[in-house]
């Protein structure tokens, strides 16, 4: 080999620089290669030739009880709304609350002027009086009469005797018997007057209630608890009897939320309804944290044709006021409690052209397709009845980049070590 090299160097020589050059390009141009090679070769030996893992979320399936829910938008409405009107007419002297306030049951709301209603009582209980005496001195008359005709009748009967002993004329008789019958007469007519008199004080009597009772009118209170909106006819004002409402009260605690539900969730809500108080919540929106707790209190008698739904309404305890007639709410109805079910986040499941499925993590890191069957969603949550089982950790982001057999790398935890 040394006397090889030492022939190509004398020829390389003679030649000239330019052959110089060029042995020393072609005799470095493998070995450059030969570098190039154990580079790769090492790099490829430092990576093993495993691809990195795919990036996913994940969660894992719990069983748990879950409540099977019907969720709808509802309307609140008083729980009952009273339109005070005035019974009687006259001057509106006194407003004693103000717009907007809330008033108990009984508590004063208007005076109308009560003078003219004042003035009828007050004739009506004077000519109970005058009927009182009248009724008085009838009777006193009767009572006289009475005994005067008595005492006749006791000499019309001696008369009477004597006439049939000869004693006495028929004429002294017949003058006797007359004065008993017309005495017997002034007492039935003294019976007539004490009775005409006694009817009379009835009649008094009852228009004396009927006056007191307009005159009650006058001073309007508020018929139940609830919450005063606008005047309708202000302080100074003439009213008329049975006109336009003075006032609109909103009976507000309790209160009710109206809402529908498709008729094909007639048939569990009738049945759940007849094995017990359904319970029902009213989510105000943007306060989901502070839902208020009810009961259904209506379920309508007729589906409505147009739309296909069916009214119900809850009935709710409003102390604080947090629900207010006409505001649109998110009803939870609750039919009743599934115990055990399975479940996922909902983001886990995916819908493909077989069906509903979702990736299953093993416990090598790779993941398989798996069908299911899905239930009902709440909360972010789906129930799984069918394909899977508690305790086995699902995909539930990233699902776009895998297919069945590949491996995962889980967001949040440390690599695993491959084995």
């Amino acid at each position: 080999m040394t006397d090889f090299l030492a022939r190509i160097f004398r020829r390389v020589h003679q030649t000239g620089p330019l052959a110089v050059i060029g042995f020393c390009f072609v005799f470095s141009g493998p070995l450059l290669l030969s570098a190039c090679s154990g580079t790769r070769a090492s790099s490829n030996a430092n990576h093993g030739g495993a691809p990195p893992g795919v990036p996913v979320s994940a969660g894992t399936v719990v069983q748990k009880t879950v409540p099977i829910q019907v969720r709808a938008i509802g309307n609140v409405e008083a729980y009952s709304t009273i339109q005070v009107k005035a019974q009687v007419g006259g001057e509106l002297m006194k407003v004693h609350f103000t717009e907007g306030q809330f008033v108990k049951k009984g508590e004063m709301l208007f005076t109308i002027d009560p003078r003219p209603f004042e003035a009828v009582v007050n004739q009506i209980e004077a000519n109970i009086q005058k009927d009182t005496a009248q009724m008085k001195q009838a009777q006193a008359n009767m009572a006289k009469d009475a005994a005067q005709a008595s005492n006749a009748e006791v000499e019309a009967r001696r008369y009477s005797e004597l006439l049939e002993r000869g004693v006495v004329s028929k004429e002294q008789f017949d003058q006797f018997r007359t004065n008993a019958e017309a005495l017997q007469a002034t007492v039935e007519a003294d019976r007539a007057a004490v009775n005409s008199a006694s009817q009379a004080i009835k009649a008094d009597e009852a228009n004396l209630t009927n006056a007191k009772l307009q005159l009650s009118y006058c001073y309007i209170r508020s018929p139940i608890d609830g919450r005063t909106g606008s005047l309708m006819v202000h302080q100074g004002n003439l009213i008329k009897a049975n006109d336009v409402p003075i006032v609109v009260i909103d009976q507000i605690d309790p209160i009710r939320a109206s809402f529908t539900v498709p008729e094909q969730q007639l048939s569990d809500i009738k049945r759940y309804n007849s094995e017990g108080t359904l319970k029902v919540q009213a989510v105000v929106p943007g306060q989901e944290q502070q839902p208020q707790e009810g009961t259904i209190s209506f379920v309508d008698n007729t589906v409505d044709t147009t739309t296909g739904t069916i009214k119900l309404k809850g009935i709710f305890a409003n102390p604080e006021k947090k629900l207010w007639p006409g505001q649109f709410v998110n009803v939870v109805l609750t039919l009743t409690i599934q115990p055990d079910a399975l479940v996922v986040p909902s983001p886990a499941v995916q819908t493909g052209q077989v069906g509903t499925y979702v990736f299953v993590i093993n416990s090598d890191q790779t993941v398989e397709s798996r069908q299911v069957v899905v239930g009902r969603s709440l909360d972010g949550e789906t129930v799984i009845d069918k394909g899977l089982q508690a305790g086995e950790r699902v995909v539930t982001d990233g699902q776009l980049r895998l297919v069945p057999g590949a491996r995962v790398e889980i967001k949040g935890e440390a690599s695993e070590v491959k084995r």
